[in-house]
């Protein structure tokens, strides 16, 4: 058997005052996962649980977001959180402020045999 990749869902967040990454990334893995009901893993004969989750987020600033908060948006299975740079950071006209936009992808994996086994 061998992890294959089953799923991609993507996603985008925001948080329009103050700025926070975690926030932005945690809305942006919403997004991707919120706008779907997953049954690829039943139809294989497997447990909604038995998912593999590679999670990764584009913000401007990754070292700020917490990656644990992400990951405890997934509602089934494991996963890996995984944050580069990239997103949007668009200041107010005062520069008092900034608007912080995330994306996500979500990447579904089941541990299933090959075609060949």
């Amino acid at each position: 058997m061998a992890l294959k990749r089953m799923v991609l869902e993507i996603g985008m967040g925001t948080d329009i005052r103050g700025g926070d990454s975690t926030k932005a990334a945690v809305r942006a893995l919403r997004d991707a996962l919120w706008h779907n009901s997953l049954s690829i893993g039943e139809a294989v004969g497997q447990h909604v649980d038995a998912m593999k989750v590679a999670v990764t987020i584009g913000v401007p600033n990754p070292e700020t977001v917490d990656k644990q908060q992400v990951l405890d948006v997934l509602p089934h299975g494991t996963g890996t959180c995984e944050v580069v740079e990239g997103g949007l950071r668009m200041p107010n006209p005062k520069g008092t402020d900034v608007t912080l936009i995330a994306h996500a992808a979500a990447v579904v994996y089941l541990d299933i045999p090959d075609a060949a086994e």
